[in-house]
């Protein structure tokens, strides 16, 4: 049963603590080695083809080192004591999730929005997304926080909880490092992960590789939540409409699948630098966006969050008495 506890603890921590602002978090490890990998290969790769190996070796480097230093710095608290294994996994596994943090993020922007402060609305906006903000209006911001609730639902919560629960049962592996792995996939793909320059071919393989290891936890998310929602038929009728649609295999259905339960729309013109980039439309716009549908949202990411738990753990309670 300690792969359950570990996960319950873990899911605890995250949902009544999170992030606590100046405690050292595994993520700004993994960038500052990221940014160091990334200074060094610039230095000495000058042309498209040792770019692309030099991606390839710091995406392996990471993803492999992120999981194996985190089981070594469990294996050596359990040899110290079992308990401080328990306890030194679980505030790592909780590092990985991502459910707090999002709600936090979300009120952070919607409560001065809900004051009529739009201008502070749009500076804390643009702390958590990378599109221009300055000139969002508030229907655009509720837009941008929605979509980054609902695209982070997969990539910042259920797939680190999905590798998690892999991780659990296979032997040597444990949950805390193969969520670690994943988590330094996510890191390198929001550094480096980039189709413009500089960053074009060495951040190719860890962009590509992300989206294989979400591809899987997405769709499984997008058809726990369809179940969820009581419409599964009309939430995969827009999801295979609109969906791929989208540039990534990913963050396509994350989002779509939410409008579809919502029935909203998201989607649409967005500025990058000065430079309009447009995304196609997920949904259909039945309601206009507003703070109770990402409150929704966030409810929804809670429930499937939980449903994993409470289904991993109820299938390790079944094989120990078994």
């Amino acid at each position: 049963m300690t792969p359950s506890v570990i996960l319950i603890i873990a899911a605890t921590l995250d949902y009544l603590i999170g992030d606590p602002s100046g405690f050292p978090h595994p993520v700004q490890v993994m960038g500052w080695v990221i940014f160091r990998l990334s200074k060094f290969a610039f230095q000495f790769c000058h042309n498209s083809i040792t770019q692309r190996i030099a991606g390839i070796l710091l995406g392996t480097i990471l993803i492999i080192g992120s999981g194996i230093v985190g089981a070594f710095i469990i294996q050596t608290a359990r040899w110290l004591h079992p308990l401080l294994g328990i306890i030194l996994e679980s505030i790592l596994l909780a590092s990985c999730f991502a459910l707090r943090s999002l709600r936090t993020a979300a009120s952070s922007v919607l409560l001065p929005l809900g004051t009529g402060q739009i201008a502070s609305a749009r500076s804390i906006l643009s702390n958590y997304v990378g599109r221009d903000t300055e000139n969002l209006t508030e229907a655009e911001i509720l837009r941008a926080v929605l979509e980054t609730v609902t695209e982070n639902a997969t990539d910042g919560v259920m797939a680190p909880l999905f590798y998690a629960i892999v991780g659990a049962f296979l032997p040597f592996v444990g949950a805390a490092p193969l969520a670690l792995a994943y988590k330094a996939s996510s890191t390198l793909d929001s550094m480096v992960g980039y189709r413009s320059p500089p960053y074009t071919y060495l951040g190719w393989f860890s962009a590509r590789l992300e989206d294989c290891l979400t591809w899987l936890p997405c769709r499984l998310t997008v058809i726990t939540l369809a179940l969820l929602s009581g419409k599964p038929l009309h939430v995969f009728r827009i999801c295979q409409r609109d969906a791929i649609k989208d540039s990534s295999p990913n963050s396509g259905w994350s989002e779509c699948c939410y409008a579809a339960i919502l029935g909203v729309q998201m989607g649409g013109t967005n500025y990058y630098c000065g430079i309009a980039t447009y995304k196609p439309l997920l949904g259909d716009a039945i309601y206009a966006i507003a703070p109770t549908h990402i409150q929704k949202a966030l409810q929804l990411t809670r429930y499937c969050f939980l449903l994993w738990l409470f289904l991993t753990t109820s299938l390790f309670f079944l094989l120990l008495i078994r």
